[in-house]
């Protein structure tokens, strides 16, 4: 078969897998739905496997389709790596980025980061999502994910740098302090009002404490007043008066700089869960992307968290 034909259809079959519908695919590409049925049968027929399990609710690929997606979109982006280095402004950041942040620290630390960014390259178009739970970018096509938390093995098709780990803190605001009193040590705080990051299961998560021994954590529940769940919720009811609060810093550095909140039971601060930026490695090389993770790696590698000693 002349080469030319192996790539005749690929486009059609990553854009339909990527959207998973032919009438999407089809308006992304400007074309009739049937034209691009068409282009993904012609390609079944030429492979002689089926791509896709088509259903009247959904469209999924078959495993043999999973294994050419892999492929077939390795080389579209390289082909569109290549094809940006031979343009004249190639270092010029153009086009669609797919992000995706934590939902609190993302508003308050990282999309401020892009946005600045964005007023001197006006023909990057940034798509940003928060979504707080996993999220995996090889199967979503996400090029950029910050997250807090993690895992210690990453995937070989993902590249990751640590930026930092949260601290917490325990906190409150000076009208509380100064009605309740301020607590001294880790007993003290079964006698206060403690607000809480509320789970959907209506079970408030467990406060960071330090151990027995040293470096050592544990993870403790209190009995909360209070809970809700959204992290600037938290911060706001206690701003509000309402109890303490342990955050991590990122979350409260503006009110304990203008005293709207007080630092309390500094010797019982610790480190929390590591903060990475992931990224699809296939995507890297691209200048739009390239450009942006190069921003965000500096910024965030120095707000709002506490880098391990090594860094």
């Amino acid at each position: 078969m002349h080469s030319s034909e192996r790539l005749k259809g690929i486009d059609v079959f990553v854009c339909v897998a990527d959207l998973g519908s032919f009438a999407a695919a089809a308006q992304r590409l400007n074309l009739t739905s049937s034209a691009v049925s068409k282009g993904v049968a012609r390609l079944e027929a030429r492979l002689g496997l089926r791509l896709f399990e088509r259903t009247t609710r959904r469209l999924a690929l078959t495993d043999a389709g999973q294994t050419f997606y892999k492929t077939c979109s390795r080389v579209l982006a390289d082909l569109e790596a290549s094809e940006l280095a031979l343009h004249e402004d190639y270092f010029e950041p153009r086009g669609r980025v797919r992000i995706d942040l934590p939902a609190a620290y993302g508003r308050l630390h990282v999309l401020p980061v892009i946005l600045d960014y964005l007023k001197r390259h006006p023909q990057l178009q940034p798509h940003v999502s928060f979504t707080d739970s996993f999220v995996n970018p090889t199967e979503q096509g996400i090029d950029i994910v910050v997250r807090i938390g993690g895992t210690d093995v990453w995937p070989e098709d993902l590249g990751h740098q640590f930026i930092g780990a949260q601290r917490f803190i325990f906190c409150a605001s000076p009208g509380y302090l100064q009605a309740r009193g301020t607590p001294l040590d880790e007993a003290d705080l079964q006698a206060h009002d403690c607000v809480v990051y509320g789970q959907p299961d209506g079970v408030g998560s467990p406060w960071h404490m330090t151990g027995m021994q040293p470096g050592e954590m544990e993870r403790r529940f209190m009995p909360a007043r209070l809970a809700i769940g959204d992290g600037e919720g938290v911060v706001q009811a206690v701003v509000q008066g309402l109890g303490v609060t342990q955050v991590p810093t990122w979350l409260v550095n503006q009110q304990l700089e203008s005293g709207a909140l007080i630092e309390v039971l500094p010797h019982l601060a610790t480190d929390g869960l590591p903060m990475n930026v992931v990224w699809l490695k296939k995507r890297e090389a691209l200048p739009r992307v390239r450009a942006l993770l190069d921003v965000l790696l500096y910024a965030l590698r120095t707000d709002g968290h506490r880098l391990a000693p090594c860094d």
